[in-house]
């Protein structure tokens, strides 16, 4: 109910007492009351107005639809016309980014897992022998205790 919890209800009919007294305060609802009745037979009768303006056509046109998200969410992502829950489905984040690395690092991807892998061809400044490529999946040594960590100019 408009994200309106107990203590808060309890909050505003006090503040409702307190300001229009209860002699007053059954009127005072019943007007409002009486106010959003007649707003929403308003706004009923404005879209059947429109229904009826825009054709037969149109019988099961929401307004709600209107809104962007629910637009998209009704003809895009919930309809599978142009397939994309099996491109969805298909695509594997991981196993994408274990063969971007296994390219760049110059290593054959794990056939087991059906991808496609690398070209097999590891360029000779990408082989793992090559010291001016640092192996970036490789767990770094501990350092020891009065050992200073590695200078990186980079980060400084």
């Amino acid at each position: 109910m408009l994200d309106i919890g107990p203590l808060e209800l309890v909050a505003l009919v006090v503040l409702a007492v307190l300001v229009f007294g209860p002699d007053k305060l059954p009127k005072v609802i019943r007007d409002v009351t009486h106010f959003i009745r007649k707003i929403r037979e308003f706004s009923d009768s404005a879209k059947e107005d429109i229904r009826s303006e825009l054709g037969p056509e149109f019988k099961d046109f929401e307004f709600e639809d209107l809104n962007p998200k629910t637009f998209v969410r009704k003809h895009v992502l919930d309809s599978d016309e142009l397939g994309l829950k099996e491109i969805r489905n298909g695509f594997d984040l991981r196993k994408e980014m274990a063969e971007v690395a296994d390219a760049v690092h110059g290593r054959e991807s794990d056939p087991q897992q059906g991808s496609s892998g690398a070209s097999g061809t590891t360029p000779p400044s990408l082989s793992k022998g090559d010291s001016n490529t640092p192996d970036l999946l490789r767990k770094r040594e501990e350092p020891q205790r009065d050992e200073r960590p590695p200078f990186d100019s980079d980060a400084t």
